[in-house]
């Protein structure tokens, strides 16, 4: 149960200008009613966050700190991270298929697409939720409710544990259970709907750090420790969820047997073929780990041979690469095995390693395999690398550009990579995309079961040491009620 302890009036709460991202003021006006109300602001352990609304995007998490207790202070760790587009191109070139190649945020709009939640169903009994404004067409404010859910996530899954053998007199256990915060918001746009960040789930996981965005956003809990102090968690997950309607075409097939030629999908039914597609889903995280200025690292491994004379023939090592420029920074996580960190160059830790966060592929890491000169590539020509870093420019938000509707690629993420500007110790963005090669099946028809994919964000040197080694075991004095604030207006 969320509890509210600031109250902030919405039209006040403006994100700061990139320069004076300190400048939020708040006004302190208890309100001790428990959480059902439009909350902007929020505090949930040692994290704190800005939940924001965009009509393309959807979602916007913002302003995402840390309080690191050995450090003594608040660190910053992501000024602003949202779903920039969702690029779905269906694979059937004849004339009355080959236009369906959608940019859903773009051309439709994430947030405006976006339906109330249905309690208990699409969050659970412990969720709060907050309403969504945007301007409608006639410019009045439009209100949808219950737009997005926020709620503490226990999932039977562990932290951290070890068990101690070594002794012949007793065996020692350990073991922390881990507690997630959910940010969620579901889009139903046309017949998929896409449950996450904006089209996502956010989570915050247990750590003294930040695990990553996911579609859905959850943040790992920070539960007290015996001094009394917060541990701080990861953005532990940027995942997006598909569910829906197949889209499908008629045909004169009765039966597998009748197809003879590529008939551009799978027979679902008697009659009826779902088309073959793609979905890329990609994020636009402007990362402050630890301070605005920042590098992209990669950490490839390398296999050398044995020369120290021992029985070993090889082994694997590290070659650190800092990428320069934006074209050092375009990476296939498909191939070659190497850890993608953003550091600060600037702040190290006691024992000399430079600060940051490291990024997680969590499944979903197609990349397009369509022809350059295809005209639906061109517009969304950005999906052939899964990652990418720009200098920060507040120009360049959206992936296919600021006008997808009929764009033609010039003006997007792959055009702004050309220029092949300096990223290195720089205020750089990271973009991530998530991208599923979806085959229909039977099983898929009519509604889809649930395919999730997404990426983490976990700390890389950003902590001292394991900021978990502080939490209680479960059951010891645990604090009655959930451990998070947020503050908004209230209904």
């Amino acid at each position: 149960v969320f509890k509210v302890v600031w109250h902030v009036k919405i039209y006040e709460l403006v994100l700061p200008d990139k320069m004076t991202r300190q400048s939020v003021l708040f006004k302190k006006e208890i309100d001790t009613s428990l959480i059902g109300l439009a909350c902007s602001y929020h505090r949930w352990a040692n994290w704190e966050f800005h939940v924001g609304f965009d009509v393309r995007a959807g979602t916007v998490i913002s302003l995402a700190s840390i309080h690191d207790a050995d450090a003594g202070a608040r660190r910053r760790v992501l000024y602003r991270g949202f779903v920039s587009e969702v690029f779905v191109p269906y694979m059937d070139p004849v004339e009355e298929w080959y236009y369906r190649t959608f940019l859903d945020a773009g051309e439709y709009g994430l947030g405006l697409w976006a339906f109330p939640l249905q309690p208990g169903a699409d969050c659970p009994a412990n969720a709060a939720y907050l309403d969504g404004y945007y301007a409608g067409q006639d410019g009045k404010p439009v209100e949808n409710k219950n737009m997005i859910c926020v709620f503490e996530r226990y999932a039977g899954d562990v932290a951290w544990r070890h068990t101690e053998a070594g002794f012949p007199d007793r065996l020692i256990t350990e073991v922390r259970p881990d507690v997630s915060l959910v940010v969620r918001m579901v889009v139903s746009c046309g017949n998929y709907d896409y449950t996450g960040l904006g089209v996502q789930d956010q989570r915050l996981h247990q750590i003294h750090g930040m695990n990553m965005i996911m579609i859905n956003l959850s943040l790992p809990m920070q539960i007290e420790s015996t001094e009394g102090q917060k541990q701080s968690n990861s953005i532990d997950a940027l995942q997006v969820s598909l569910t829906g309607l197949l889209e499908v075409k008629g045909t004169a097939y009765t039966h597998a047997d009748q197809i003879t030629e590529d008939a551009h999908g799978t027979l679902v039914a008697e009659n009826i073929l779902a088309v073959y597609h793609d979905h890329y889903v990609t994020y636009h995280l402007d990362l402050d780990v630890d301070g605005t200025n920042n590098s992209f690292v990669k950490n490839t491994i390398a296999t050398k041979r044995n020369e120290a004379g021992t029985p070993r023939r090889s082994y694997w090592t590290v070659r650190r690469e800092v990428a320069e420029t934006e074209a050092d920074a375009q990476v296939d996580v498909n191939a070659a095995p190497a850890d993608l960190l953003v550091v600060n160059p600037n702040k190290r830790t006691r024992m000399g390693n430079e600060v940051g966060y490291r990024v997680v592929p969590g499944g979903a890491t197609a990349a397009s395999v369509l022809d350059d000169d295809d005209y639906p590539q061109r517009r969304a020509s950005y999906c052939k690398k899964q990652v990418r870093v720009t200098p920060y420019s507040k120009a360049e938000k959206w992936a296919p550009g600021l006008y997808a509707d009929q764009s033609t690629g010039d003006d997007g993420l792959a055009a702004w990579s050309e220029r092949d500007r300096g990223i290195r110790n720089e205020d750089i963005v990271l973009w991530y995309t998530v991208g599923i090669h979806h085959i229909p099946y039977q099983d898929d028809f009519p509604v889809m079961p649930t395919v999730s994919g997404g990426f983490e964000l976990r700390p890389a040197n950003f902590f001292e040491r394991n900021p978990l080694l502080t939490t209680r075991p479960p059951g010891l004095d645990q604090p009655p009620l959930v451990n998070c604030s947020c503050t908004g207006d209230s209904r």
